[in-house]
């Protein structure tokens, strides 16, 4: 409901001085993290969701959309290794599964992330890793469908699983 709305904003703390001094996270907010492959988006990310587990103790939900199996299985393994499991929800839909399957990926972890916020009252970190592939699934989808593409070749409808997302 609107009226139950915050109006006073709330820093978030990750733990990591670097990013708490240049790049402060607003609690409620959006955060794109961009960069070239290999330079640490998900190392940082995996620290994330271990400091939410271990100094705020909250939950963390990551959704994968066109993930590498091996990038999968790398990040169960890290969060095992961590201890942090159990304070995870991990969904993905991997480059090898059809476009339907990873378009809706992103949508199933919001709603995981909706339930641990509204039904278990508990603090959440949602992320999605990629949101490019979310667009270009959507753009695949439009096409199965026989949707005309814009002029720049994305589904028509872009706009619209951007903001339901």
């Amino acid at each position: 409901d609107f009226d139950q709305l915050e109006s006073k904003t709330e820093m978030f703390e990750t733990g990591l001085k670097v990013v708490d001094l240049l790049t402060p996270y607003v609690k409620g907010g959006k955060i794109g993290l961009f960069g070239g492959a290999g330079v640490g988006k998900t190392v940082l990310i995996q620290e994330m969701i271990m400091r939410v587990a271990k100094l705020h103790e909250g939950v963390s939900v990551f959704a994968g959309v066109g993930e590498r199996t091996r990038e999968g299985n790398d990040l169960i393994d890290e969060m095992t290794d961590s201890g942090v499991l159990d304070k995870t929800a991990l969904v993905f839909g991997q480059m090898d599964e059809p476009p339907g399957t990873r378009l809706r990926v992103a949508l199933a972890g919001l709603t995981m992330a909706e339930y641990f916020r509204d039904v278990q009252k508990q603090d959440v970190l949602f992320f999605i890793d990629n949101i490019f592939r979310f667009t270009q699934a959507g753009s695949e989808v439009s096409t199965l469908l026989g949707r005309m593409p814009s002029a720049v070749g994305y589904q028509p409808n872009l706009a619209d699983e951007m903001g339901l997302l």
